[in-house]
């Protein structure tokens, strides 16, 4: 029931921005630009499963950024991007970590699932460590992604006024539930925000009419 009830949130949510927004209105002939994980990585499509590490198998490094990083994103929008897609993962005190793996071995020196970490233990780990272009001979990229793993908060104070397509890679109800939380908090702290505005507009309206 529970479950039914976030995604109803999350649905509602959804509809009300995209009903408010011309987030898809392009000019004719210009293509839309979702950008993948930010600007992240590249790898050879072929055979991929779900259990494929991509880390291990990237084609030789052509810029310095990781996916799903703060930086990452920042570049994508400012190499044009309209939008950025990311991948979340429930953390162990309740948080959602922008993160595509389930488990943490293939991509940082972590082990184990995300969800049996807490976000500040997330923040300690290098999630650069496992990418190699030639079967782990070299790792370029360790030691250039420690404390790079953001929370969903994270990447909303950082790009409030960019629009961002989340990926719950999990079937499990609890992220769906977890992210309709998210949003809704944010309504309430939106709605707390204007309310507050307005009483102070008012006031200062009503100080100037005085006598």
């Amino acid at each position: 029931m529970k479950s039914k009830v976030a995604l109803v949130i999350l649905l509602i949510i959804t509809a009300v921005y995209l009903n408010n927004s011309s987030l898809f209105v392009k000019p004719a002939g210009k293509p839309f630009l979702l950008a993948h994980r930010g600007l992240a990585q590249t790898f050879p499509m072929e055979g991929l499963t779900a259990e494929t590490n991509t880390a291990a198998r990237i084609y030789e490094p052509e810029h310095r950024y990781l996916e799903n990083t703060l930086p990452s994103m920042a570049a994508a929008f400012a190499a044009g991007a309209d939008m950025v897609e990311f991948d979340v993962q429930a953390t162990k005190d309740g948080q959602l970590a922008v993160f595509h793996d389930a488990i943490l071995d293939y991509r940082t020196n972590g082990t184990g699932r995300v969800r049996d970490y807490t976000m500040a233990e997330l923040k300690q780990l290098d999630v650069g460590y496992g990418y190699t272009a030639d079967g782990g001979r070299t790792y370029p990229f360790r030691g250039q992604g420690v404390g790079l793993m953001p929370s969903l908060a994270e990447v909303f104070e950082h790009s409030p006024d960019h629009p961002f397509l989340i990926n719950i890679k999990s079937n499990d109800p609890y992220e769906g539930e977890l992210l309709a939380e998210f949003f809704a908090a944010a309504a309430r702290r939106k709605t707390r925000e204007t309310s507050r505005l307005r009483r102070r507009t008012a006031n200062g309206c009503a100080q100037r009419e005085s006598p």
